[in-house]
């Protein structure tokens, strides 16, 4: 017993595989060219942060706890740091953990007004007083009854 084969069915069953196989290997490269692009620019802003607080590459590398030829090549794009050494180099150059998440991709960004932005971006404020200064500007915000930024806090535990 034979079964009937449509040769122009089979051809067009097979071109449609040959397409979604294409399709799936552009996407992937699609994939592969965003990560590399968010480790190229984590490295970038990272650097451009270091030169613009005057940090040597040496003396971020020291205060974040990596080598001074790992530190480049995170700089460089070479390597995509975890969350807790961009955490140290955040320290290091004394800018916001989060806006180094958000750069590697690891935290989506949220909207910011002009207030947070002063707050957040102020280079003579630690993490500690920026999150304290935010955390009361939200406080506010909310006891005006607009949204607060901050979904963990209540407004009780606001309550000054």
């Amino acid at each position: 017993m034979g079964t009937d084969r449509n040769p122009g069915t089979e051809k067009q069953s097979a071109e449609r595989v040959g397409q979604a196989v294409e399709q799936v290997g552009q996407v992937v490269e699609q994939a592969q060219q965003a990560v590399g692009h968010a480790v190229e620019d984590i490295g970038s802003y990272i650097r451009i942060q270091r030169e613009a607080a005057q940090v040597s590459m040496r003396q971020l590398a020291r205060t974040a706890g990596v080598s001074n030829p790992y530190l480049s090549q995170v700089e460089r794009g070479l390597r995509k740091p975890s969350a807790e050494i961009l955490q140290q180099i955040a320290k290091g150059l004394r800018i916001s953990a989060e806006a180094l998440y958000v750069r590697a991709g690891i935290l989506e960004e949220r909207p910011a007004g002009q207030v947070t932005d002063a707050v957040l971006t102020d280079p003579t404020l630690n993490e500690r007083q920026k999150r304290v200064l935010l955390d009361v500007y939200e406080s506010f915000r909310r006891e005006n009854g607009l949204p607060g930024d901050t979904p963990h806090s209540t407004p009780d535990e606001d309550v000054i």
